[in-house]
């Protein structure tokens, strides 16, 4: 059986979901098509689940591309798929706040290795891969910093045929000691002038994660230009996020950074980033190349050379 043609798949529905303007109907049809279709091509060879992984900074993309995979697979060639972020693995507030007390303060700000549970996580990906029914599956609220109670996590059936993995520091790989003697902005001057919080988190990148990133059988980057975009693209999303709330009347006592905030919420990530924008291109199946206003410049596919 062949793989049928993108024109038999309306996305209207998709785009006006996602706020997405009507162009980005021919990128999916430039860039992303091929890769759903290869993909497709790989489970069917396998006749097994497999796992995608996505790659890419804050405000890449990556949710958007996780759901239109998704909406592929699901609409186009009735495969049982399931978008999963590592943001949805976050510690609970509480468990941050332990760390902060016991590892270092800046451990109690979500993002960086070591504030994901990495075994939940694993265990997730186990169950939708091995059991058949019903599985629970974790959703944070960035609104108020914390896990959803467990009564509020989604529901699917299992077994999954392609998983989506999506997160910025997916396929990150732990630094030598060398390279974390030097700061990489005041944040690391000021609040980690003995590098204990970077150990920490290179420590986690070297013992803990490698078994999730493990288990991605294809691998997907959006490959910002560089890191000083972040800024522009996760300002764009708290604001996003702010007019969500005042519109659903949530906006109260609720954890949304201001501008401010933002910008040192991302030191969080530099360092992981910027290693991760000169080491994991040559590593990826597909790498799609952006510029500062998020416009696909590029597409290839390192792996296969």
């Amino acid at each position: 059986m062949g793989i049928p043609a993108m024109q038999t798949l309306d996305i209207s529905a998709f785009l006006k979901k996602h706020q997405l303007p009507e162009q980005y109907a021919q990128e999916v049809e430039s860039w992303f098509l091929p890769i759903i279709q290869d993909i497709v091509k790989q489970q069917k060879v396998a006749n097994k689940p497999i796992i995608v992984g996505i790659n890419g900074t804050q405000g890449s993309g990556k949710s958007t591309l996780a759901d239109l995979l998704v909406f592929f697979f699901q609409q186009q060639y009735q495969l049982n798929a399931i978008a999963l972020s590592i943001d949805d693995f976050y510690l609970t507030y509480q468990q941050r706040q332990d760390l902060a007390k016991t590892i270092h303060p800046l451990m109690a700000t979500r993002g960086v290795p070591g504030t994901h549970d990495v075994s939940l996580a694993n265990e997730t990906l186990r169950q939708l891969i091995g059991n058949e029914g019903n599985v629970l599956i974790p959703r944070f609220n960035k609104s108020i910093d914390d896990r959803h109670p467990e009564s509020e996590w989604d529901e699917v059936i299992a077994p999954m045929d392609i998983i989506i993995l999506e997160g910025w520091c997916l396929g990150a790989e732990a630094q030598e000691g060398s390279e974390l003697l030097s700061a990489v902005n005041d944040l690391e001057v000021n609040e980690d002038a003995q590098g204990v919080w970077r150990n920490y988190v290179n420590q986690q990148l070297l013992n803990v994660y490698p078994p999730l990133f493990q288990q991605v059988d294809r691998w997907i980057m959006l490959q910002a230009p560089s890191f000083e975009c972040v800024f522009k693209w996760r300002l764009e999303q708290e604001h996003k996020l702010r007019d969500k709330l005042s519109k659903q009347g949530q906006l109260t006592d609720n954890k949304v950074m201001d501008d401010v905030a933002v910008g040192r919420f991302i030191k969080f990530y530099q360092r992981i980033t910027e290693c991760l924008l000169k080491t994991l291109p040559a590593k990826v199946d597909y790498l799609l190349t952006l510029d500062e206003n998020r416009v696909i410049q590029q597409f290839s596919q390192p792996k296969s050379k």
